[in-house]
């Protein structure tokens, strides 16, 4: 079975946008939606004292923030976002050493300062590797709150 992601132009652009105004550095943020349709993304600092060039850190107080506006719209965490700097949007070892089973994991490349491919990606349940996910984008599908 191929697990898909649905995620309204509106929000794709704001990831990308994201990623372009936290360039060098990761953006992170939080996916929230229900039966893997994003309806609303939260962005999130980027706390991470190992170099935010090639790191992000969500905190937990982040976490329960995300977790708290999703139940305040009815609806659920399905995962995160981040940026990859000059790098593709693919995973990388650190990704899936501190990734989590039943997330999303949205990835957005941005390269010399401008956003380019984006992917999403699911955590095996072994937590041996990411399954890439289809992402689904386009202008029919709720753009959410603003």
């Amino acid at each position: 079975m191929t697990n898909a992601l649905a995620m309204g132009a509106a929000l794709t652009d704001a990831i990308r946008a994201h990623g372009v105004s936290t360039y060098p550095h990761e953006c992170c943020g939080a996916l929230i939606g229900r039966d893997g349709e994003v309806t609303d993304t939260l962005p999130l600092p980027n706390t991470t004292e190992e170099g935010p060039r090639r790191r992000f850190l969500v905190r937990p107080a982040d976490y329960q923030a995300a977790e708290a506006r999703a139940a305040a719209l009815g609806a659920e965490l399905l995962g995160f976002y981040h940026s990859h700097p000059d790098h593709p949007a693919r995973p990388s070892q650190y990704d899936l050493d501190h990734a989590w089973p039943f997330l999303s994991y949205v990835i957005v490349s941005v390269v010399g300062g401008e956003a380019r491919d984006i992917t999403s990606w699911r955590l095996k349940d072994d937590r041996s590797r990411f399954d890439e996910e289809v992402l689904v984008q386009g202008d029919a599908l709720p753009a959410g709150p603003a």
